[in-house]
Order: structure tokens, then sequence, then C-alpha cells
């Protein structure tokens, strides 16, 4: 496509499918160097971006675990010498487990908050680590707009792990703004990936949520990947502490 990313080494969590896999695949296609981490099946987006003539490496990691997201960082940074750009993305949504909070079981609460919020918080441990020791760089954390606002009642986990991730980041982008770091939120809407499969799947679920979108489509995970490589990039080199919604116009209602 291009090279907007030349010479970054980047690091992206959750890129075995969706949004993850399409922000890998972006980043490789503008010139970065990659690495792919997911709890499994990041193999197959590695292989398809070196398919490609990109350069990528997949490594294997449960952002759950302090002990493994160390160890994925520190891969990277052997295999590249260092990072400039981290992308915390890895999330789960637990469809039939995640609901009302009278309703609402502490297993699946747990479980939530594990991946989307510790684990982002452990990516961002490492990733700010890591981008100091590079002299500055970009730090991106997945966010929701239902981390903002009430758009998903029944997906009460959920929608707390992703505000809880929201105000870590405006935590991050003041803290080390001095000192070259910059961290900014992408907020994808209704985005077609295996996420959200059972609304895809339902033809009246599917129709109920494009009716709450002006562009009138589901996202796609390139629509999230194109803002995410802005931010990665040396043409946003002024934004810190932000949030960019890729929603189609639904939170503008």
């Amino acid at each position: 496509m291009g090279e907007r990313l030349a010479g970054k080494r980047a690091l992206v969590t959750g890129a075995g499918s969706g949004i993850g896999r399409a922000v890998a695949s972006r980043f490789a296609a503008e010139g970065a160097q990659v690495a792919v981490v997911d709890i499994a099946a990041s193999d197959q987006t590695a292989l398809a971006i070196r398919e490609r003539g990109g350069q990528a490496i997949a490594i294997a990691a449960d952002v759950t675990s302090e002990e493994r997201v160390a160890g994925a960082f520190a891969a990277a940074r052997e295999a590249f010498g260092g990072l400039d750009v981290v992308v915390a993305n890895a999330a789960v949504q637990l469809h039939g487990a995640d609901t009302l909070v009278h309703e609402l079981d502490l297993e699946a609460w747990q479980r939530t908050i594990a991946v989307n919020l510790t684990g982002a918080f452990l990516t961002c441990k490492y990733g700010v680590r890591a981008l100091l020791e590079a002299g500055g760089g970009s730090l991106i954390c997945t966010g929701s707009p239902t981390g903002l606002f009430g758009k998903a009642p029944e997906y009460t986990a959920y929608s707390a792990s992703k505000a809880g991730v929201h105000g870590m980041a405006r935590a991050i982008a003041i803290a080390y703004a001095d000192r070259g770091v910059r961290c900014n939120v992408v907020l994808p809407g209704f985005t077609a990936t295996p996420l959200v499969g059972p609304t895809l799947t339902d033809e009246q679920r599917l129709r109920d949520a494009i009716a709450t979108v002006p562009l009138g489509r589901p996202g796609t995970p390139a629509d999230v990947a194109a803002v995410m490589v802005f931010l990665a990039s040396d043409e946003a080199a002024y934004v810190t502490g932000a949030q960019f919604t890729v929603d189609g116009g639904h939170t503008a209602q």
C-alpha cells in the first residue's frame, strides 16, 4: 500500500483474527515489522503477511499472564531490536454469559475484566517500557463506544472493561507525554468480526444493528486498521490522549 510505517517496529495483541489481524496486516503493508501476538492462531496471520512480502513473527501469549506478556515483548524486542508501536487490542465478549448486572455471574465478570482490562494493562505496562527504551513511540488501545455510553446494557462486564481501558489510556497519555510516548484509543462501533458473531448470523439482529448506523453498514476490520495506521505513523506526532470513534456515525446521534 505504501511506506507510512517504514522503519517502524510494532507489536499487536489479539492479532490472530478480526481487527487485530487487519491491523497487523495493514501495518506490515505500510512497511512495519510486526510481532503478531495472540493466544492462538497467530501463525496464520504472520504467514499471510510474509507471503505478501511483509515482515512478521508470530508469538503465542495469553494477555492475562504477566509472564507471557513480558515474554512476548522480550521476543519482539530481540527479533526487531526494539519497538516503536504497540497495539493493546486483545479482548473477549462473552455472548450469553455477559448480561444485565443483576443476572451477571462473577465468573463472567472476572473473565471479561481479566482479558479486556488486565490484559490491556499488562500490554501497556510492558509496551510503555519498550517505547521508553526506544526513545518514544505510539501506544494504541482498542476501546468501545460501550465504555462511553449505555449502548449495550446487556453487556455489563464488557462495557465496564472498556471504560477502564479509556481511563487508563488517558492517564498514560499525560504521564509519558514529556518522554515521547503517545497513547490514544480507537473505538470501533459495530464491526464485522468474530467478536460479534451471533449478531452477524441472526438476520433480525443484524438488521437492527445496521439500523443504528447512519452510514448503513457494519464496519470492517480494515476501517479500523486505517485509523490505527495514522496513529502509529509520524503524521500523528501531535496526537495523544485522544479517542477516535470508527462507528459509522452511531455515537453521533
